[in-house]
């Protein structure tokens, strides 16, 4: 089945809800950067973050960024995804490889290290907003539930998960957004708050046969559930040699001469898909007309 997220209400549109399977992005990253399980892992369950927060976006040309910044093995990771639900993601280091944590898991946390997420949102307005926070945990779902109640101050639950195969290929990977309204009452939230507690893993859950449906079933059947749309989502890179070539041209007729002068085919890599396009002496010549 191809990947998909499900946007859901509960409790009278006091709860809404979203939740993702995206086992085939995640394999496709995999494979695009030939990521250690680690990276996979951390990279996965960032990029389905994304992609149900991009979803929420309304604007068609709303584009999101999410930015991991911290000190450890991985160097980082860069998460973007319109409002389409179509993503794409990198990380500094894919071949990271560290011991297991002290549950037997992969140690995402150990890898990501201490430091900063960041969310930028794009909306077509003069300045993107911009909001940093402090990671709480480094496990990335935590730290997307700390973002949310700090810097848009929703009250939300986030569940994220990538399982692994024992040839390194992606066997699971998806998860949850859970957020409650201003108006949500009392009794509601403590209701939630017990049914949360016995939530198993997200990979557990998809590992059992449970569908984005079946997940939210579980965790807000008891609230009156409303599945309200369905959107498909995949791993997609908009570059292209047309526009590697205007980035080329951007950098101006001193850089495109040097290049010429070095007498040498370049090659430009797109950190997102990890493409290639190369660029011999006579196309960087008919460049540097353009310019």
């Amino acid at each position: 089945m191809s990947d998909y997220i499900v946007r859901a209400t509960a409790a009278n549109h006091q709860i809404r809800a979203f939740a993702a399977t995206t086992r085939e992005l995640t394999e496709y990253a995999r494979n695009a950067h030939n990521t250690s399980p680690v990276a996979t892992a951390a990279l996965g369950r960032l990029m389905t973050a994304g992609a149900m927060m991009g979803s929420m976006m309304k604007g068609e040309d709303d584009l999101l960024t999410l930015q991991i910044q911290a000190g450890g093995p991985l160097q980082g990771i860069t998460v973007t995804a319109d409002s389409k639900a179509n993503v794409k993601g990198y990380v500094g280091n894919p071949n990271v490889l560290i011991p297991a944590n002290s549950k037997g898991k992969l140690d995402v946390a150990g890898a990501v290290g201490v430091g900063l997420l960041t969310v930028i949102k794009d909306m077509g307005m003069k300045e993107p907003y911009s909001s940093q926070t402090v990671l709480q945990t480094s496990e990335i779902a935590e730290d997307l539930t700390y973002y949310f109640a700090t810097s848009e101050q929703v009250p939300s639950a986030v569940g994220l998960g990538v399982l692994m195969n024992h040839d390194n290929t992606v066997r699971q990977a998806g998860g949850f957004i859970i957020q409650l309204m201003p108006f949500t009452e009392e009794s509601v939230i403590e209701k939630l708050e017990e049914k949360l507690k016995d939530v198993t893993s997200v990979t557990s859950m998809l590992d059992a046969g449970n569908t984005p449906e079946q997940i939210l079933e579980n965790l807000l059947g008891d609230f009156g559930l409303e599945i309200t749309d369905t959107i498909p989502t995949q791993f997609y890179c908009n570059c292209s040699k047309k526009r590697v070539e205007k980035a080329l041209i951007s950098v101006g007729r001193k850089e495109l001469q040097s290049m010429i002068d070095d007498g040498k085919t370049i090659e430009v890599n797109c950190h997102f898909c990890n493409t290639n396009y190369s660029f011999d002496v006579e196309e960087l010549k008919e460049l540097k007309k353009r310019v």
